[in-house]
């Protein structure tokens, strides 16, 4: 029996270090927080599981944010495109989760799943997906005001959230600021060499 359990819980943002705005910071980013305070006070052993973008939600519309499905002449890009952004395969991340939930090195840390082929800004992964099929996109960049403007006016909650979770990662860039603190974290593809992730380049290709 494993003496103790892998927790896959943060989906784009560490909320330990997260500066997220509303609507985020309240329905997530706090909630989560608390949630690990109440592990940690009650001396559960655990894992923290650190992920980035889903390549589910993060993919099909080539890194947009409220778009799922690849751009048709033009894209829409959070800021100016060049932040770094992880993504990371569904089954990759279960099998990484796996095998931290047994591993004592990954006790009571953060395990960061952020494999390097898949670190990619919005204007690489557009570019990657313009020479796979031969058509350029017209890139329609916000800015900042612009996409906090868009995340206070959204009629659609979800939206809201999406925004800004995307303002985060895309302006703020919060994936590039992951700094591993050995005593607190540890980063998967290191810690299992020998598992054969899929790459961004793979599941594009799928798209094609």
């Amino acid at each position: 029996m494993h003496k103790f359990t892998a927790r896959a819980c943060e989906f784009g943002l560490d909320v330990d270090r997260s500066d997220a705005v509303e609507p985020t910071r309240s329905l997530i980013i706090n909630t989560k927080a608390s949630i690990r305070r109440a592990i940690e006070a009650a001396g559960v052993p655990h894992t923290y599981v650190w992920m980035g973008y889903f390549f589910g939600y993060g993919l099909p519309g080539i890194g947009q944010v409220l778009s799922f499905s690849p751009p048709v002449d033009k894209a829409v890009v959070l800021g100016d495109g060049n932040a770094n952004v992880v993504y990371v395969d569904e089954g990759d991340i279960a099998t990484y989760t796996v095998l931290a939930a047994g591993d004592p090195r990954a006790e009571n840390k953060t395990l960061y799943v952020r494999p390097p082929a898949n670190t990619v800004s919005h204007n690489e992964l557009l570019e990657l997906w313009e020479k796979k099929t031969g058509r350029t996109f017209r890139r329609v960049y916000l800015s900042e005001d612009a996409v906090l403007k868009q995340i206070q006016e959204a009629s659609v909650p979800l939206d809201s959230i999406l925004l800004s979770i995307g303002h985060a990662v895309h302006i703020n860039g919060e994936h590039d600021k992951l700094e591993i603190d050995p005593a607190s974290g540890v980063e998967a593809t290191e810690l299992y060499p020998d598992v054969k992730y899929t790459t961004v380049e793979d599941y594009l290709n799928r798209l094609l």
